[in-house]
């Protein structure tokens, strides 16, 4: 089964000149969900993990399926004044303008083995904020897993010196 068939892509969305790739009819489908579930928990092959953080939002798709699959905890990265408690938070460039993420001060210890999932590594503006998060918490980034990675723009180059894994490479 191709993942690609179940991604089709939104023409100017969020804002004009963008093509944005949407995973809902992916999501909507219990074989094509599945099989994604299972390429992404193999990308993460016998690496040790503490913990997945998922990023708003569609990263929490797959990063609450990762964490039960790894059987590790799960740790939400949200926009701010969504998390309730104490939070970092950092600043980045996305491809259609900026945005913040924050985390919840105390759900990276020192220490932690992180892996980082979100849908799609575009600019990698976003991934490489999460980076800074976790590593600002005293966490190490094992991984950062995508479903999609739209390679022409070039995320890859923002997150030197991590592993980058995609079930699926535009």
């Amino acid at each position: 089964m191709k993942l690609i068939k179940y991604i089709r892509d939104i023409q100017d969305f969020p804002t004009p000149g963008i093509i944005f790739k949407d995973i809902t009819p992916l999501l909507g489908d219990r074989t094509a969900f599945a099989k994604a579930c299972q390429e992404l928990v193999a990308l993460v092959g016998d690496q040790q993990i503490d913990k997945v953080v998922g990023v708003e939002s569609r990263g929490f798709f797959f990063g609450g399926v990762l964490a039960e699959k790894l059987n590790v905890g799960f740790v939400p990265v949200r926009k701010p004044g969504k998390l309730p408690y104490k939070t970092a938070s950092q600043s980045y460039a996305l491809e259609y303008g900026t945005d913040t993420l924050e985390i919840h001060e105390d759900a990276i210890q020192p220490g932690d083995k992180v892996l980082v999932h979100d849908d799609v590594l575009a600019t990698g503006g976003t991934a490489a904020a999460v980076v800074k998060l976790i590593e600002a918490l005293g966490g190490e980034v094992v991984q950062c897993n995508f479903l999609i990675e739209l390679s022409f723009l070039s995320g890859r180059e923002k997150l030197q010196g991590h592993a980058i894994a995609a079930a699926i490479t535009y």
